[in-house]
């Protein structure tokens, strides 16, 4: 391809667009997307339930061979041992149980995303959350415990809030807090619902639906326990709003 844009059989734009369609690694048991950065501006994540040890171990190093930064969710601390082997600088996120193997460069973090929680409880979705944006190159200010049962508390740090591109709420019991925040924040809004509550709380279900049912404008919803979906979220809208891609 290189040897087709240099004889100029090819445009640059169009081996551009050929290298967003590159097909995938299949190593048999994965097919590993090493075009994921390009179409999407961030690598592909390793989700880790499900998988065994010797499958991320492997997905990661031809992740890593990319150069880029790898991002694995959901690993138990046996999964980063075994990482850890092979690839002595992986770093363990213990809160939200997350591998990274950092690249060979790092976007500039810009702009300036926020992730709030109702409790401590819910502090593991909300890491999660936090990270994936860092990663993806978002300044980030954390605001916990600052829930519906103690209101003050999330007044008394509005100034944390009030600067901020994108606002990530993570809240479990009734999940309240994401409309009280939605009422009153100028920016969108990420609703995180939680599996944390008492037994009508259905695993995450009554907080989904109220997140779902907000009157507050400006609130978007992702599922349950879903911190890595709205912080990739988060980082998209927040580099939008800087200009970058």
């Amino acid at each position: 391809m290189l040897e087709a844009v240099q004889s100029g059989k090819v445009s640059v734009d169009e081996a551009a667009e050929s290298l967003r369609i590159l097909p995938y690694e299949n190593i048999g048991f994965a097919r590993v997307d090493h075009q994921r950065f390009l179409r999407r501006g961030f690598p592909e994540v390793i989700y880790c339930p499900g998988k065994t040890e010797e499958q991320i171990v492997a997905i990661v190093g031809r992740l890593a061979a990319s150069g880029g930064t790898v991002l694995a969710t959901r690993a138990e601390t046996s999964v980063f041992e075994a990482v850890r082997a092979v690839h002595p600088n992986v770093e363990y996120h213990s809160t939200p149980k997350a591998l990274v193997l950092r690249g060979e460069s790092e976007p500039e973090p810009v702009g300036y995303v926020a992730v709030v929680t109702a409790g401590t409880a819910d502090l593991p979705v909300a890491e999660e959350a936090a990270l994936t944006a860092e990663l993806i190159g978002s300044n980030v200010e954390r605001l916990f415990d600052v829930g519906v049962a103690g209101i003050h508390r999330l007044f008394d740090n509005w100034h944390l809030l009030s600067k901020a591109r994108v606002i990530v709420v993570v809240a479990g019991m009734e999940g309240a807090l994401a409309s009280v925040v939605g009422g009153l924040a100028t920016c969108p809004v990420i609703a995180v619902p939680t599996s944390v509550g008492y037994g009508a709380h259905f695993g995450g279900l009554a907080p989904l639906l109220t997140m779902l049912n907000s009157c507050a404008s400006g609130v978007a919803v992702v599922n349950i326990d879903n911190g890595y979906g709205a912080g990739h979220m988060a980082a998209l809208i927040n580099r939008v709003g800087e200009g970058a891609g």
